[in-house]
């Protein structure tokens, strides 16, 4: 199961450096599917029977929902990763273990990513969220879009400006873990082992029942439900010990750069290659100072490496993100009907198509790559110089940041442009 692959990270005081928590994660998914990068505002739902349609059931609506900005496959309404209005963030991941994965249409573990953004203004409260609406719904469905059936339980990686929270499932079960300073990692496994802050109320009698635990022996979330041996955990080469190697190797100095740095790394594995391959990629920076903004960045393009990341922050009256926002299709549509999203069609939004015409210069002209490298690497120096005064200085151009996003990718286009027709 290992091709389908994400990994999330999260470093909190005394391993950040000026008492900001720093989240990040790598999106890897079918080499062909487009990531877009989307906002939703906050909004008044006053129809108390109103129903949501997510990707493919519908649910009950709430009264109210934050605004939130989120990466995601364009074909489904969720999202891999994303934040609200509120300075939470989450990403999720596909994990598997003991207990069967259910194909039947419920919901995504990326709707989930929405539904905890939309709905909490914590972390911790996310966290009620996705495991009330895990316990009412269930979760399940296959989780790409054309003819290739592919479904799996999830794990997510929750934080705020606080403190982080690892939820990881299995089916109706799960337990969580409380991460209030240092580093921590998911990747595709269950990793929470006997630090259990937070658990399904059946979880223990359900693993005895199936005789995954003798109820004696001290119990262990990942040993119990996968068929991972834990004490290995931590010294194979796979993804997640290459993480958490990463993270432990910066410790004490990480900075929203140190995160890209790790995100951008090819020899782990985590910024990956292949069939499956890091479609999109965000880092936030969580200020514990809560009158300093947060701030989100996106590349909305795959590979890292040569993607640029752009700086989004929530203020009032967002301009619409037209450059990584996908076209739409009506619910009329073949793409919607029945059985859905069977039809593969072209969702590639502005900045992709452009992206994917540099990457194929920069793969065949040497000379111009370097060119295009060294334009996108000054555009985001710059960015990342005005993020840092905007949180030195304390003061925001709110006209500015209305357009900051979009402005970002318009400009990255640019440097494209210049170098494909030149």
């Amino acid at each position: 199961m290992e091709p389908c692959s994400c990994d999330t990270f999260v470093a909190l005081p005394p391993a950040t450096v000026d008492n900001r928590i720093i989240f990040g994660k790598n999106s890897d998914r079918l080499c062909d599917e487009v990531q877009e990068v989307v906002y939703f505002p906050a909004a008044v739902h006053d129809n108390l029977g109103e129903q949501l349609k997510c990707t493919y059931i519908e649910i009950d609506q709430v009264p109210e929902t934050y605004a939130v900005v989120l990466s995601r496959p364009a074909w489904l309404w969720g999202a891999e990763m994303g934040a609200n209005e509120h300075g939470v963030c989450i990403g999720n991941e596909a994990v598997w273990g003991r207990e069967e994965v259910c194909n039947e249409e419920a919901l995504l573990g990326m709707d989930l990513v929405r539904l905890g953004l939309e709905r909490a203004d914590t972390a911790e409260k996310a966290l009620n969220v996705i495991v009330d609406l895990l316990e009412k719904y269930g979760q399940g469905g296959n989780c790409t879009e054309g003819s290739m059936e592919f479904s799996y339980h999830n794990s997510f990686l929750i934080a705020d400006r606080k403190e982080a929270w690892i939820l990881e499932t299995a089916g109706k079960y799960w337990a969580a873990e409380k991460v209030q300073e240092g580093v921590r990692n998911i990747s595709n496994q269950l990793s929470i082992t006997t630090k259990i802050d937070r658990e399904h109320s059946n979880m223990r009698s359900y693993a005895k029942q199936k005789g995954w635990w003798n109820g004696k022996k001290e119990f262990d979330f990942a040993a119990t439900y996968s068929y991972l041996n834990t004490a290995k955990m931590m010294t194979s080469s796979g993804r997640y010990c290459e993480g958490y190697k990463l993270l432990n190797k910066h410790k004490g100095n990480i900075t929203f750069e140190t995160m890209m740095e790790i995100l951008r790394d090819k020899p782990s594995g985590i910024n990956m290659e292949g069939e499956f391959l890091t479609t999109a990629s965000m880092v936030s920076i969580l200020p514990q100072d809560s009158s300093l903004p947060c701030i989100h960045f996106f590349t909305g393009t795959p590979d890292p490496e040569r993607s640029v990341f752009k700086p989004f922050i929530f203020v009032p009256h967002i301009s619409q993100l037209l450059y990584t926002s996908s076209p739409t299709f009506e619910l009329e549509d073949p793409v919607k009907k029945r059985p859905q999203f069977k039809i593969k069609p072209d969702r590639r939004h502005p900045l992709y198509q452009e992206h994917q015409q540099a990457l194929e210069i920069m793969d065949n002209n040497e000379e111009k790559a370097k060119t295009m490298l060294d334009n996108m690497k000054k555009l985001e120096k710059e960015l990342f110089k005005e993020m840092e005064s905007v949180l030195l200085n304390k003061h925001l151009d709110v006209d500015k940041i209305v357009n900051l996003f979009p402005q970002c990718a318009k400009d990255e286009i640019s440097i494209y442009k210049s170098n494909i027709s030149s």
